[in-house]
This record gives C-alpha cells, sequence and structure tokens, in this order.
C-alpha cells in the first residue's frame, strides 16, 4: 500500500482540522475524522469518551469560535510517522477561553490520512470568557 507522503498531506489535513474547529463545522470535520473516530478529553474535571457520531452533536451545539470574533491561534507541534499508515501529530491552539494540547493518531486508510483518535487535555487562559 502506498500512501502519500505523510509530511506534504498531514498539515492540509491539520489546516482543515483548526479551520473546523474554529467554525465549529461538524461537515468540515467529517473529512479529516475516520468514521470510527474516537474523542477524549482527558481533562479529569471534564473526562469524557466519545464515538464521533456523538463529538459532531456536541459541535452542532456549540458557538463557533469565529462567530465570536475569536482569530485562530493554533500551531503543529509535530508529525510522526510509524509505519507507512501511521502517523501522530501534536497541535496547540487556544479557542473559547481555553488553551488546549491534542494528541492526534491518524491512519491510512481507504486512499486518505484520517484522524482515528483524538485525545486532549486543556486549562482556562487568563483570558476565560
Amino acid at each position: 500500500m502506498n500512501s502519500p507522503k505523510p509530511y506534504e498531506t498531514i498539515p492540509v489535513l491539520l489546516e482543515t482540522y483548526f479551520e473546523g474547529l474554529h467554525k465549529a463545522d461538524s461537515a468540515m470535520l467529517s473529512g479529516v475524522f475516520h468514521p470510527h473516530a474516537q474523542y477524549v478529553s482527558a481533562t479529569p474535571e471534564d473526562y469524557r469518551v466519545l464515538s464521533f457520531d456523538e463529538y459532531r452533536k456536541v459541535l452542532d451545539q456549540r458557538v463557533p469560535p469565529a462567530s465570536n470574533g475569536e482569530t485562530r491561534n493554533e500551531r503543529i507541534i509535530s508529525i510522526e510517522t510509524g509505519g507507512p499508515t501511521l502517523a501522530f501529530a501534536r497541535v496547540e491552539m487556544t479557542m473559547m477561553g481555553r488553551d488546549y494540547t491534542d494528541f492526534l493518531t491518524l491512519i491510512y486508510d481507504q486512499g486518505r490520512w484520517a484522524i482515528m483518535a483524538k485525545i486532549f487535555h486543556y486549562e482556562i487562559t487568563s483570558q476565560g470568557d
């Protein structure tokens, strides 16, 4: 199986990921998440594990940060591969009064890279909202 070069394609996927979160656009995020993906908040006071379908419902209820005039503030810390069909990205972002660290596990499946697991932690920023 020949997968596209992860260091070329995954940053493009992450750009869509960041934009989808900024707009709280579950349809856009469906293009970067695997249908069987898991969403895990590792923040102790907000611990939860959701399927991607459950996460979509959360997103659909969220007030988009873009609609509140928030500017996008994110960065890719690292991208690593574990073979031709496995990758890991560590990203950070600030939105909705929180600083997030996301660990994203990606797989190459059915001709595309997709996020299979999103495990994250956040802390309330001093700005808050």
